[in-house]
């Protein structure tokens, strides 16, 4: 007897909002690119390149998550539900934020100053308001409607709490386009309190994630990447202290225009010696993945935005310290972000092209047989 045919699956009946993820990771590296020291950031064409696709993929996605949603709202639904898969939903905001942030460094001199300002406060409006909404809706899906154990604290938890310092570290480019007086001020002080929402929510779940991370031993194979995550806050407050004192002289009134380039220098020190403290630690727990047989995942754009925010750190206290070993710092994380893109993107190529990256999660009977599963963050194990 023939077996029926199995119905034909949309495209985007399983796109998760995790997608969004390859938007940020190569948006970065065109806003990466323009904050290296001179002469590092010389090739601007390249840089504007990589905006332009991180836009094309931004628009690319928005439309095929709004079929999703229209179609496919009982996957929707159970994404929000899923408390692997609800964090990711922060990825949207970075996304919106990422693009409309790069439209002012690497996309500026293509699309002309005007354009770029208009984009980005468009982006810039609607990334933060989503961040800001993700940053109160996951946590509560989180504790009322998810069923969640210590043991199963990830560094995915920390996405929707990164969001605001996204926001913290990308609006002060936005404040000398704004009238002077109050609209500056006001831009300039709301981005310092979203710093101070993102960075005490993320010391709230960091230590979470740090003791499942000791007591319950390695992640699994595939989302031994989303340990990179944990850079996301460290480059980014960096970036954000940084930014901010930049902006501050003839925006807030003396002394504290000068306090906040001594806080960026003050804060972002330290926080940059532990993120490359982390840096090792995740990369040694991705080593030993891959010798375990760690394979292409969706997770692996987790390489990509955190090493970029802090290559935008390193550059930041760079310009504060003048110190050539903070540019030097630059330039190596800037190697290992593109080296990293060549490599998550390579991987969704291959696995758009065989379908597998679109495929839903196999039944339990088929992971059972063959020791591999696809989770639904778009894991292949």
């Amino acid at each position: 007897m023939i077996p029926a045919a199995q119905p034909r699956t949309s495209p985007v009946r399983h796109l998760g909002p995790n997608w969004y993820a390859s938007v940020m990771g190569t948006a970065i590296v065109g806003s990466a690119g323009v904050a290296l020291p001179a002469p590092a950031n010389g090739p601007r064409a390249v840089f504007a390149a990589f905006w332009v696709l991180s836009l094309l993929l931004l628009v690319a996605l928005l439309a095929a998550r709004a079929v999703h949603w229209v179609r496919h709202r009982d996957q929707a639904r159970a994404h929000l539900l899923d408390p692997a898969m609800a964090p990711f939903h922060a990825c949207l905001a970075m996304a919106l934020l990422s693009v409309g942030g790069g439209a002012l460094t690497a996309g500026r001199d293509l699309i002309g100053i005007r354009a770029a300002v208009a984009l980005d406060t468009v982006l810039y409006t609607a990334g933060t308001a989503a961040g800001l909404g993700a940053a109160v809706a996951v946590p509560y899906l989180m504790a009322v409607r998810h069923r969640v154990e210590p043991g199963q604290a990830s560094p995915v938890w920390l996405l929707p709490l990164v969001a605001p310092m996204v926001s913290a570290a990308l609006g002060p480019s936005l404040v000398p386009h704004l009238p002077p007086g109050q609209p500056r001020e006001t831009l300039l002080l709301a981005c310092l309190a979203l710093f101070g929402v993102s960075l005490l929510a993320v010391l709230l779940m960091l230590p979470l994630v740090f003791a499942r991370l000791i007591t319950a031993g390695p992640l699994p194979l595939a989302l031994t990447p989303t340990l990179f995550l944990v850079l996301g806050p460290l480059g980014q407050s960096a970036t954000a202290t940084g930014a901010i004192a930049d902006a501050a002289p003839g925006v807030v009134p003396a002394p504290y225009d000068g306090g906040l380039a001594v806080f960026a220098v003050l804060y972002g020190v330290p926080v940059m010696g532990f993120a490359l403290l982390w840096l090792a630690l995740a990369t040694a727990h991705v080593v030993r993945a891959r010798r375990h047989g760690m394979g292409f995942a969706l997770t692996w754009w987790a390489f990509t935005f955190p090493v970029g925010t802090c290559v935008t750190g390193a550059a930041a206290l760079a310009r504060h310290t003048r110190l050539a070993a903070y540019e030097a710092l630059a330039v190596g994380l800037y190697v290992v972000l593109v080296a990293a893109w060549l490599a998550a993107a390579r991987g969704t190529v291959r696995g758009l092209l065989s379908g597998e990256l679109l495929a839903g999660p196999r039944p339990a009977s088929v992971v059972l047989a063959s020791g591999t599963a696809r989770t639904t963050s778009g894991a292949v194990r």
